[in-house]
């Protein structure tokens, strides 16, 4: 995460905020306690104006008692006019603010001035609306600005009063400079513009320090935060204060606890689902609400033969290649569908189980289907279907035509000498002929039941090969010739006599069926990786690729008539591999259209013997 610009930082605006409340703070200080000193400074430089203007009205009254005149009759008074204002000008602490003091009649002329450059207005009337105004109440005071040199002056006038009969006798005017006060007001300002300066540089490294109380634990959470979202819950945040910061880092604390442990859960209820979406069996893929593909786990991969980059994002629909639309309904039902994977070798069906993901009373947001391989299933319905049919037409054919036989004999045909006995072959025959089916089907019953146990004993089973074509050469006929390749060895097996007796049979009766007339079946044994491997060989008409390996199928035939006219059930070589199956052997056949065919077998054998010609 990028680092946060001290500009832009909570401890910078903390600083600047802590800057502002003290700079505000000093300004309206310094604003009232400046007005304020500048009027109490005003105040009592006009009411030291006023006392000595008072002093001076004093003496003047008392000269003017002494002389027994006024103002304005006594021509004396002049000199002694001009000596009181001397001695007031020189003797006053005001002296270096004094302007200028006059002394005025009451017809307003000036009798004295201080202003040695004014003493042209000695006996002049002055016009002055001031004077008016201070005769008119008995003294007035105010602060003059000069334009031209932006000075403040300060003007009072005091009246003189009779000492007789009270009346007033003149005004004193008085002038004076208020530079100093200003100087000194512009002195407090700066004294409290540096104060401010060093208050807020004060402030600012105060706000620095405090700030960081504040700022410390917040940029330790976020440093934290990183580590969280980096999947590390092993750090914490140190905890400084006991107040609502410190308070907020220990809650930071327990909610990295209580993520840690939710974590956990989850990651462990993930590696759960991981691990049974990946060992189960059946295919499982998950959609979003538009019935795109966000999860599929292996088998679905395997079952559907895409790979995750090319189904991630698919439609459901053309993924798995439905004919129909796909519609989630409002209650989220939905039947099952089943899906034909087949390939031109292989069946495969799929049935295909659908269930909406919804929370709680929520939307459904998307789908799970699971996908269920139930080829071997449909087989084994399909196999049934067609076993019933097969057992059917096998036994429907021989009671058909010994039904038709016993009512021609039941009509009078018993008499004929010549039909009879005919008819009653060809129903004895057809009885033996479900006779022989039957068994076959309780002993393949049997075997699928798995009631029926194995007689095992060990014996040579080159020697109980040869016995047995010997038995069959005996009746095989001279227009069938056998050919023996045996080894010359004994070979121990552990193995039913009668079972085996019964595949040999099987696989040789069919050869001899199927053979043409001077044809020549192929006997042979090998050995081969702890096997013994047995070959026989006909000369018939052979069975094409495409049938070859249903052969072992029950009821099935390449040849159905043929097969049937010649006795033929259709479950003998499903006997045989039933039987080798036991044995922990295999049975194939390889054969070549028009040249015959080769049934080999293979069972497992314990021992091998040496035979000296």
């Amino acid at each position: 995460m990028k680092r946060t610009n001290f500009f832009k930082s909570i401890q910078w605006k903390l600083v600047v905020i802590y800057a502002l409340l003290i700079l505000v703070a000093m300004q309206v200080i310094g604003v009232y306690f400046v007005r304020s000193l500048e009027r109490q400074y005003i105040n009592n430089f006009s009411q030291s104006l006023v006392d000595r203007a008072n002093l001076l009205s004093y003496n003047i009254s008392e000269g003017t008692a002494a002389n027994e005149s006024d103002l304005t009759t006594d021509q004396q008074l002049n000199q002694l006019l001009d000596q009181l204002l001397s001695e007031f000008t020189e003797s006053t602490t005001l002296a270096d603010d004094i302007r200028e003091v006059q002394i005025i009649d009451t017809n307003s002329v000036v009798r004295a001035t201080s202003n040695q450059n004014n003493q042209s207005l000695v006996g002049q009337r002055t016009a002055s609306t001031f004077i008016q105004k201070s005769f008119a109440t008995g003294g007035a005071q105010e602060t003059l600005v000069y334009e031209d040199s932006n000075d403040r002056m300060r003007v009072v006038a005091v009246p003189i009063k009779s000492e007789v009969d009270g009346t007033t006798t003149g005004m004193i005017y008085i002038e004076a400079s208020m530079k100093s006060i200003y100087n000194q007001m512009e002195q407090v300002t700066r004294i409290l513009a540096t104060g401010t300066l060093i208050a807020l540089i004060i402030t600012s490294f105060l706000g620095i320090l405090l700030s960081r109380t504040i700022t410390r634990p917040i940029a330790d959470m976020r440093r934290q935060a990183v580590e969280m979202r980096k999947g590390n819950f092993s750090r914490k945040v140190k905890v400084y204060s006991d107040d609502e910061v410190g308070q907020l880092a220990y809650a930071f604390n327990e909610l990295t606890d209580e993520l840690m442990e939710a974590n956990a859960t989850t990651e462990a209820e993930r590696r759960r689902l991981t691990s049974v979406l990946e060992n189960m069996s059946d295919g499982v893929v998950a959609t979003d609400r538009s019935l795109r593909v966000i999860l599929m786990n292996d088998q679905a991969r395997d079952m559907i033969g895409v790979d995750e980059e090319e189904a991630m994002g698919t439609n459901l629909q053309n993924l798995l290649a439905f004919e129909e639309e796909i519609i989630i309904p409002e209650d989220g039902t939905m039947p099952t569908k089943l899906i034909d994977l087949s390939t031109d070798e292989e069946l495969f069906l799929v049935r295909a189980y659908f269930s909406p993901i919804q929370k709680h009373s929520g939307p459904i947001t998307g789908l799970i289907v699971v996908l269920h391989d139930v080829t071997e299933q449909e087989q084994v319905e399909q196999d049934r279907r067609e076993f019933v049919a097969n057992v059917s037409h096998e036994l429907r054919t021989p009671l058909t035509t010994m039904r038709s036989y016993l009512e021609v004999l039941a009509e009078g045909a018993y008499q004929d000498e010549e039909l009879a006995p005919r008819f009653l072959e060809t129903t004895q025959n057809e009885t033996e002929r479900m006779i022989r089916l039957v068994n076959d089907l309780l002993q393949l019953s049997k075997m699928d039941s798995k009631e029926y146990k194995m007689q095992k004993v060990k014996f040579d089973f080159v020697q109980f090969f040869n016995d047995i074509i010997d038995r069959h050469e005996m009746t095989k006929g001279d227009a069938i010739q056998f050919r023996r390749k045996l080894m010359k060895r004994r070979v121990y097996v552990h193995a039913d006599q009668d079972k085996m007796t019964q595949v040999i049979d099987n696989i040789i009766t069919n050869a001899i069926k199927f053979s043409p007339e001077g044809g020549t079946i192929t006997f042979r044994t090998m050995l081969r990786a702890k096997r013994l491997v047995i070959g026989i060989k006909d000369e018939g008409v052979g069975i094409p690729k495409s049938n070859l390996k249903k052969i072992f199928e029950r009821f099935y035939r390449v040849d159905k008539a043929r097969a049937r006219n010649i006795g033929g059930t259709g479950l003998g070589l499903s006997i045989a591999k039933e039987v080798v199956s036991a044995h922990g052997g295999d049975i194939w056949a390889e054969s070549e259209f028009g040249r015959g065919t080769t049934i080999y077998f293979t069972i497992p054998f314990d021992t091998i013997v040496e035979v000296n010609d």
